[in-house]
């Protein structure tokens, strides 16, 4: 029997994007899926675009502190033995991703895997701005700044149990925070697939300004030390910011 996989999307004035969102889980070829979408009492129509498919997904609409408290509660509220989030910002970026990470899964003793992500511009999801190509996993790339992208990492349910989910401490950085805590404190075991997963739009919550990018990286240095990572301040923070830079040159290679 196949493993549930439950997808959870947190969105709030989200009604320009959210259908796309809501269609690269719907159009997934692989069948044991479920989609949790936590809206945070959006204003601008956001939840009359996501009725329209309640008869494919559960939603819920109230006040929430901050997206990371969102993902929380989609965390608690899965069913699904595997859990991945996509924003709703995010799309899937072909309909195969969860054929390829129930194969993953399909080995007991895997607890979580990872691929990589383009950032596309807002309106023309065809152009890709920015190119995340994740890596195999080694003790010591949190230091670097390195994180997975966290909009492919799909995780066994039972690791959230153990280890805890989204610190809100850290509302910029949650999920680096996170990752590293289950990837360099805890090593778990980790797959990465060298395949494009999700197409994320630009201009998040982590990449909105220079400013917004500066305090995630300060925050990001507060996660290391609160994680027991023996970091300097300001070399971490210029690692971090400098492993960024390829991003913005490569581009995935066209095939067919």
């Amino acid at each position: 029997m196949s493993d549930l996989v439950s997808i959870i999307t947190v969105c709030f004035n989200s009604a320009p994007t959210i259908e796309d969102t809501i269609l690269s889980v719907a159009n997934q070829k692989y069948p044991e899926k479920e989609h949790i979408v936590i809206d945070g009492a959006s204003t601008d129509g956001t939840m009359a675009v996501v009725q329209r498919y309640a008869a494919s997904l559960r939603s819920v609409s109230e006040p929430d502190h901050g997206i990371y408290d969102a993902m929380n509660k989609g965390i608690a509220m899965a069913s699904g033995e595997i859990i991945g989030i996509l924003n709703a910002d995010d799309f899937y970026a072909h309909d195969a991703v969860l054929d390829k990470v129930a194969d993953v899964f399909s080995d007991s003793t895997i607890d979580a895997c990872y691929a990589d992500l383009v950032y596309v511009d807002r309106k023309n999801t065809d152009q890709v701005t920015r190119y995340w190509v994740s890596e195999p996993f080694q003790q010591g790339l949190f230091e670097k700044g390195w994180m997975p992208a966290h909009p492919t990492f799909f995780v066994r349910r039972r690791i959230y149990e153990q280890l805890g989910s989204f610190d809100l401490n850290f509302p910029r950085q949650a999920d680096f925070e996170l990752t590293m805590r289950f990837l360099e404190v805890h090593n778990i075991k980790a797959v990465y697939v060298p395949d494009i997963w999700v197409k994320m739009r630009m201009g998040g919550v982590s990449n909105n300004s220079v400013r917004g990018v500066i305090t995630g990286n300060i925050e990001a240095h507060r996660a290391c030390r609160k994680n027991g990572l023996r970091v300097s301040t300001l070399p971490f923070i210029i690692r971090k910011m400098l492993s960024r830079v390829p991003q913005f040159f490569k581009r995935p290679k066209v095939t067919g």
